[in-house]
């Protein structure tokens, strides 16, 4: 099985996890600004990637131009990996391809607690792409803890 297999109820019931749904998670953040060289390039290449229609269009195109913009903004002290292997549990079902990891390691060449994982929504599926992503944010949590512990 992989994370793309979980659906929202399939979490709640095999990893115990409670959903809270009226919380405000990020309106205290902050706005910055984003290079000139982020917006030309998503100038160019939303239209592209929304021409295409495809998640992997809208990945390559779209969302690894961000990351990666959020890479230089940290002076390039984390690292960025993109559909690498994630098994954490398996007899939890914790394991498969993830979209994009992020780590606070600048380590390139392996995997370095903390992380954070980004999933893509499933075409263009917010509330379908809900058990994956709490599913890959739950393994994400077991790994930081093995690691640092």
């Amino acid at each position: 099985m992989s994370y793309s297999n979980f659906t929202l109820k399939k979490v709640k019931q095999e990893l115990k996890i409670k959903v809270v749904e009226d919380q405000e998670l990020f309106s205290k953040i902050k706005k910055i600004k984003v290079s000139d060289y982020l917006s030309t390039t998503l100038k160019y290449n939303i239209p592209l990637a929304l021409a295409v229609g495809t998640e992997k269009a809208r990945s390559e195109l779209i969302i690894a131009n961000i990351l990666l913009e959020v890479r230089r903004l940290r002076n390039d002290k984390i690292s960025f990996f993109s559909g690498i292997n994630f098994d954490v549990d398996k007899d939890k079902d914790l394991n498969g391809f993830c979209d994009f990891i992020i780590s606070k390691s600048p380590e390139q060449f392996y995997l370095n607690a903390p992380i954070i994982t980004i999933v893509e929504a499933k075409n263009e599926n917010i509330t379908g792409g809900l058990g994956q992503c709490i599913a890959e944010m739950f393994a994400s949590s077991i790994f930081n803890d093995q690691i640092s512990h």
